[in-house]
């Protein structure tokens, strides 16, 4: 009884080798980077953490671990300043301020909520024709497609404390800057991450309600909508959440919410109340990070 012996196919193999030679060989490219980072900074002389650092950051930590809402039920019910010579020069009651200060913490919440939304859904609305036009696979001319795909581009790359800076100057101070401001950063994010999800279809369905002789726009709704509807909805709720982040910076340009309360905060040298106004940035969007992942899982 006789046989023949085959060959090992080698191709599967090489063809993981080079992988993990790709990806060391990236690895080290990275590493090398770092070191370049490290290197131009420490002979610039711009790698130091200041003079006792660990004395300042004793000394911060001690006054954020008392944050000033406390102050509105268990501080001081009457603080008196006087002048040298025992004058009274004037009264103040601790916890009434301090109640003022957290009523104007909770409308200033509710704006930086609105701002991200309302941009967060402008980001959308604006995204997705964007991204319908950057998909590949969907037979829009090359040139529509790349031009798209270079608005998205263009937009993920302004950050939106710029867009906000422009806009400030534009339409001046307040909410409207805020929302504008995020909805043309966000809308490169949701255009790429929409166009993304268009690429990744089956396009043998698309094509069968193609085929039919349906009008582009009736494919669109027929057979792409309905299949990518779950991630969009996923998209922009990530990236409303992001926003919701975010949108605690525009205040400090003069987009209104609580970058606003942040920069006064910070520029009174007021730890106590910058460290109430972390804890209710931490409480929003752990609270709707919660939210939104729930709603994600539904989705799946």
């Amino acid at each position: 009884m006789s046989g023949t012996a085959t060959a090992p196919a080698h191709g599967p193999d090489r063809a993981v080798e080079r992988g993990r030679l790709g990806f060391l060989a990236l690895c080290v490219a990275f590493a090398a980077l770092v070191a370049l980072c490290l290197a131009t900074l420490v002979a610039a002389g711009d790698l130091s953490f200041g003079r006792n650092p660990w004395d300042n950051l004793r000394a911060s930590l001690a006054q954020f671990a008392q944050p000033s809402f406390l102050d509105a039920w268990f501080g001081p019910e009457r603080l008196e300043y006087r002048a040298d010579d025992g004058r009274l020069l004037r009264v103040e009651d601790p916890r009434a301020l301090e109640r003022e200060f957290l009523a104007a913490t909770a409308r200033a919440t509710w704006v930086t909520f609105q701002i991200a939304t309302l941009g967060s859904l402008l980001a959308s609305l604006l995204g997705l024709p964007l991204a319908v036009l950057a998909a590949r696979t969907l037979g829009v001319p090359r040139a529509v497609s790349a031009a798209a795909a270079g608005v998205l581009r263009a937009c993920r790359s302004v950050h939106t404390l710029v867009f906000g800076l422009i806009l400030v100057g534009v339409v001046g101070l307040g909410p409207t800057a805020g929302i504008l401001a995020i909805a043309l950063h966000s809308m490169g994010t949701c255009g790429k991450l929409f166009a993304e999800s268009i690429e990744a279809l089956d396009m043998a369905s698309v094509e069968a309600v193609r085929a039919t002789g349906a009008p582009p726009l009736q494919v669109f709704f027929s057979a792409v909508w309905p299949a990518v509807l779950p991630q969009f909805v996923g998209t922009h709720l990530y990236v409303w959440e992001f926003n919701i982040r975010d949108s605690t910076v525009l205040g400090l340009i003069g987009a209104g919410g609580l970058g606003l309360l942040i920069t006064e905060a910070v520029s009174l040298f007021q730890w106590g109340r910058l460290a109430t106004l972390l804890v209710v940035i931490v409480a929003l969007v752990s609270v709707f990070d919660a939210l939104s992942g729930a709603i994600r899982r539904r989705l799946q």
